[in-house]
């Protein structure tokens, strides 16, 4: 069985190679934000697929590695991928799709809840969405949102990837 690379398993292409990224995350509210920095090493698999193998600082200190996948369905004709890290149990399964200017994928998926205050409520799961956005050939932008109890999106973190190579 083969399958070919359709325009939507192109656009990941875009991903592929090593990044080096700054971060910022609130980690309570009334508090500064707390910057953070980090490495993304992305290669394609069969030109279908991209792995995307990340390390960076923590908040509340200590280092993390993170793995996301991300390809394209064409039969449910949306993005789909996973994320898991060091930091956390959790398997993060996203379902996604493409602006129409091709240049912001949204992802979304559904993980643990945290309060405000950055504690976890145990046994509960948010709604959450990362977008990603190209801002140039060696630029992106990923923002992560949850959805709070009021229905409306936070912003959580916004981390800016610049390509090394």
């Amino acid at each position: 069985m083969k399958v070919e690379p359709q325009k939507e398993h192109e656009w990941l292409q875009k991903l592929v190679g090593e990044w080096s990224c700054e971060s910022e995350c609130s980690t309570e509210p009334g508090k500064p934000s707390e910057k953070f920095t980090g490495s993304e090493s992305v290669r394609s698999l069969g030109g279908l697929w991209i792995l995307c193998e990340g390390r960076g600082e923590m908040p509340g200190g200590g280092m993390a590695t993170m793995l996301m996948t991300l390809g394209y369905d064409p039969q449910k004709k949306h993005y789909v991928g996973t994320w898991v890290g060091s930091m956390m149990t959790h398997l993060w399964v996203y379902t996604g799709s493409m602006d129409a200017e091709g240049k912001v994928l949204t992802l979304s998926a559904e993980g643990p809840k945290w309060t405000e205050e950055g504690k976890l409520v145990e046994g509960k799961l948010a709604k959450y969405r990362d977008v990603i956005e190209i801002k140039s050939p060696d630029h992106r932008v990923l923002t992560s949102h949850m959805l709070g109890d009021d229905g409306e999106w936070r912003q959580l973190m916004t981390a800016n990837y610049r390509r090394e190579k």
